[in-house]
């Protein structure tokens, strides 16, 4: 592939379901295409093929989970080797986020009863945001054992549409990051698409996955596990703002881990999850072509 190819470096970000990028994300998801099959399948566009190659440009040119070679076929960025982001991991903006629920999947209907958001910027904890949802559905007394959470508890809280602007805003343009990030972000997506018909996009970082990597050594790499290891205290476990906030303070331990171990950025922390091998440094000359030439 050429070398214009670029990684997706987006934060969190709502999008309709229905739009023309969902639909060309869909298409793109199993192989790359043509201009001209990409224009038909997104757009309904037929012939004209330099029309037809403007079109789709103009629509998928600017975003950064797109990419396309000289020839002109098109494919997921994400899918493709990545280009160093310039941008340290301590610099990044990133949000932890738990959520309570009735139940292990929304698929079978279940539903977030507490959310809670924590803003991490600059090594630190900057901002908080917490709530008990009303789940319109019962939870089960299971659960309730778990987290403490009951129906009388919830029955007056706002449903999930009602919070759902806040949330919005706490996500917005940051790194998602949970520990065992698959569930929270399949739930988080599920309540904002129930709210908002739009769906949740951007780059994900699981702590669980960290953990495996950054202390293989330990027994259990659970939230009570990690928190053990650091010494932190989780005054409610269970609850989301003290499970957030206790998954924040892991993530701070493993970027000073990861930036002791030379992992300074996005591309290089992806590099470790995935198991391959960084990629070599360059060699500096020792002075510009033109002179040694000269």
């Amino acid at each position: 592939m050429s070398s214009n190819l670029i990684v997706s470096l987006e934060g969190v970000r709502l999008e309709h379901d229905g739009s023309l990028t969902q639909r060309a994300l869909r298409v793109l998801e199993h192989e790359p295409l043509s201009s001209a099959e990409v224009a038909h399948r997104v757009l309904g566009i037929t012939g004209g093929a330099g029309a037809a190659a403007a079109a789709v440009f103009a629509l998928l040119g600017t975003d950064s989970r797109f990419a396309v070679d000289a020839q002109g076929v098109w494919s997921l960025a994400a899918t493709q080797p990545a280009r160093p982001s310039g941008r340290l991991l301590r610099d990044e903006e990133f949000v932890v986020v738990d959520v309570e629920t009735t139940g292990g999947s929304p698929n079978g209907g279940h539903r977030v009863t507490e959310v809670a958001a924590v803003r991490v910027s600059g090594g630190r904890i900057t901002d908080t945001f917490c709530s008990l949802v009303n789940p319109e559905r019962p939870i089960p007394s299971m659960i309730t054992g778990i987290t403490g959470i009951t129906n009388r508890m919830v029955a007056d809280q706002p449903r999930f549409a009602e919070v759902a602007p806040r949330v919005s805003e706490a996500l917005d343009g940051c790194v998602f990051v949970a520990h065992n990030a698959a569930f929270d972000w399949r739930f988080m997506c599920h309540e904002m698409h129930l709210a908002t018909g739009m769906t949740l996009s951007g780059r994900q970082l699981c702590t669980v996955r960290l953990a495996r990597k950054l202390l293989p050594q330990l027994p259990s790499r659970s939230l009570d596990g990690l928190a053990l290891f650091f010494g932190l205290e989780v005054k409610n476990r269970h609850r989301a703002l003290d499970d957030a906030v206790a998954t924040a303070h892991c993530l701070l331990r493993f970027i000073e881990m990861l930036d002791e171990q030379g992992v300074a950025d996005w591309e290089a922390v992806q590099t470790l999850l995935s198991g391959r091998k960084p990629r070599a440094p360059r060699k500096r000359r020792a002075a510009p072509r033109s002179m040694e030439v000269a």
